[in-house]
């Protein structure tokens, strides 16, 4: 695959157009992760022997130009993360010797040409992140050749073509957030050599097709946020290497599947689907009704008839008996919220008092300013929880909990933390109590992890850890800013509101500032409302500190001081950042030539990169520039164009999945 060799050496302007004088011999150009701007170079036109062309992650512009397609010698193709526009042009057809091509993260317009399946020898072809539109070319699926195909992010709509099973060399299949609709094609379980399939946030319906079975190399399947139906294949449990099973949010139903995959929770996601039942009991589903034979059919019924006659009955004198004793008298009548599908039984105040001991403060495990968080057991052999206690007299608790309540009611995600139930009752003297169960985190939150001292020093934390929670993290805000009727802003992005259980995986947590907008009143997703909010100092956006417009850019602006600090792990409010400097300037002046004086040292030591190498071509330091950059890129994200957390989360995404390959 192309790699960016000799790149990023921070070149700026225009390449000259007397490029094409210096050798007509040249065979490889790299020009790759710099800041060149203007239209395409024209210089390359007089290079006739080229064979691999890499201007990715500059700033070109304008369009391609047809001239383009007479590089008859060209193999590889990469132009990713620039902003040209207008359409692909149809002259690329004629490179027939091309073997990889490079076009996301630009401004193309108009279908992917059909002719692109006239590439005899095509391995790789990624579109990701433009405006294409039109449906998917089927020819692309019939060369023989094609390993990589990634057009996620575009319009793309109508089927996915019931050629793709020809396709079978083919390793990665990306084509999530389209219009892409009809059936998954069964044929799609002929590519044997399947390692990634993503088709999320689409309109995929009718059922999934068992014969995704068959594909005996598959790690990664991603269907959700479509509209699917019926069961969940028996045959996917049969998959031996497969990793992370994403089925959240489609209308399936019946019994999960209880082998492989399924026995592992935190790489299973069903969430949305409210007809499922069943499964590993870590799933915490209903259980699955029981079909009655016709003759244990008949008895019931005549027992029945015998039976609710005379349990009414004395139902009723129950019913009458407790309004008897209990009239005049004021009752706590506790709340509760389901979660995933889940009965939880109600909890009264007598309940969590006894599961905290009094609310000891010997089981304090946190504390907000609304709120404690206590340690606790409802019953004796259950799982530990978290019960979240508000201070009902400091001012702003009880909207905070109503807040919450707001927001938690309708979501389900795997990086959410779960809440099991809610308590809205009377203490033992009379006065308001209000609290909110969550499951217990083992790990705790995030800023313990990053700045806790285990035997004098700091807590180990891999890059491929630090990957995964600022996915994590980004999977959760991208979740609650695009998969809903409206949109929830969290409004307290900090690294103590993001909690990790036994696994690493990352949970964002505390919803008491959060806004709830829905898109008939605000419009589009990253329209502002007049709520006036604090926030948290060093984390809260600059034009929200002083209780400004709440947005999702606000989040978004969040996200990138936190994704800063755990790559640097150094705190925004350290005593270093005064006088106007601030961890994203500070990160902003180190980058890229300074990378590694600025970050964890705990990383250089792990991937053996050096301060006095700032230039180190390495997988692991393309990985970490990457990351930052899009850190960056949130703490600059203007409300008039703002970058949106779906945006984000996918580039993180391609990030932390090309480095765990490689």
């Amino acid at each position: 695959m192309y790699s960016r060799f000799n790149s990023g050496n921070q070149l700026e302007g225009q390449v000259p157009n007397s490029l094409g004088n210096f050798s007509v011999q040249l065979q490889s150009l790299y020009l790759g992760q710099n800041q060149l701007s203007g239209s395409f170079p024209s210089g390359i036109a007089n290079l006739p022997n080229l064979i691999v062309l890499g201007l990715d992650y500059n700033r070109f512009t304008g369009y391609l130009p047809q001239w383009l397609g007479g590089q008859k010698t060209l193999q590889v193709l990469s132009l990713t993360n620039n902003n040209f526009t207008g359409y692909i042009p149809s002259s690329l057809s004629n490179l027939s010797n091309l073997i990889e091509i490079y076009l996301d993260s630009n401004q193309f317009i108009g279908n992917i040409p059909s002719s692109f399946g006239n590439f005899p020898f095509l391995r790789v072809i990624t579109t990701s992140y433009n405006n294409l539109h039109g449906s998917l070319p089927k020819e692309i699926f019939g060369i023989p050749t094609i390993q990589q195909v990634e057009f996620a992010f575009n319009n793309i709509s109508g089927e996915l073509p019931t050629e793709v099973g020809n396709a079978k060399q083919l390793m990665f299949l990306h084509l999530s957030s389209n219009n892409l609709s009809g059936d998954i094609p069964s044929t799609l379980g002929n590519c044997e050599n399947l390692q990634e399939v993503v088709l999320d946030q689409n309109n995929f319906g009718g059922g999934i097709p068992s014969s995704l079975g068959k594909l005996i190399s598959l790690k990664l399947l991603n269907l959700s946020h479509n509209m699917l139906s019926g069961l969940i294949p028996v045959s996917l449990g049969d998959i031996e290497f497969l990793e992370q099973l994403d089925l959240a949010f489609n209308n399936l139903t019946g019994q999960v599947p209880t082998k492989g995959i399924f026995k592992n929770s935190t790489a299973l996601q069903i969430d949305g689907n409210l007809g499922l039942c069943g499964g590993a009991p870590e799933l915490h589903l209903p259980e699955c009704p029981i079909k009655a034979s016709n003759k244990s059919k008949h008895k019931i019924s005549v027992l029945l008839k015998v039976v609710i006659p005379l349990a009414s009955m004395v139902a009723l004198g129950i019913v009458m008996l407790l309004l008897f004793i209990w009239r005049g008298r004021k009752k706590a009548e506790p709340v509760y919220l389901p979660s995933s599908g889940r009965e939880f039984p109600k909890i009264s105040y007598k309940d969590l008092a006894r599961a905290t001991n009094g609310f000891s403060t010997a089981n304090i495990i946190g504390k907000g300013r609304y709120s404690f968080v206590y340690r606790g057991q409802l019953l004796q052999g259950t799982n530990v929880v978290a019960i979240k206690v508000f201070c009902l007299e400091t001012r702003g608790a009880q909207k905070s909990f109503i807040a919450e309540c707001n927001a938690l009611r309708n979501v389900r995600h795997r990086n959410l933390v779960p809440i099991l139930t809610a308590c809205s009752s009377i203490d033992s003297s009379g006065n308001d109590f209000k609290a909110l169960v969550y499951e217990f985190m083992a790990r705790g939150d995030l800023h313990k992890l990053l700045y806790s001292n285990e035997s004098s020093d700091l807590c180990y934390i891999s890059l491929a850890q630090r990957l995964s929670i600022v996915v994590d993290i980004s999977d959760a805000l991208a979740y609650l800013h695009h998969s809903h009727q409206g949109t929830i802003v969290h409004c307290d992005l900090k690294p103590s509101n993001i909690l990790l259980d036994d696994n690493m995986t990352a949970h964002v947590g505390d919803f008491g500032l959060s806004r709830f907008r829905t898109s008939a009143s605000f419009g589009n997703s990253d329209s502002t409302s007049s709520f006036a909010i604090n926030g948290t100092i060093g984390y809260v956006a600059p034009e929200c500190a002083a209780g400004g417009q709440v947005s999702t850019a606000a989040d978004v602006y969040s996200f990138g001081i936190v994704l800063l600090e755990i790559f640097m792990r150094r705190r925004p409010t350290d005593d270093m950042f005064k006088d106007g400097l601030s961890i994203a300037k500070y990160a902003e002046m180190n980058i890229p030539d300074k990378m590694f004086h600025i970050v964890d040292p705990q990383l250089l030591q792990e991937l053996g990169l050096s301060q006095e190498d700032p230039v180190t071509a390495d997988d692991a330091a393309d990985c970490l520039l990457s990351v930052l950059n899009i850190g960056l890129c949130c703490t600059k994200s203007a409300p008039s164009e703002p970058i949106s957390m779906q945006e984000v989360t996918t580039k993180l995404h391609t990030i932390r999945d090309s480095y765990l390959r490689s």
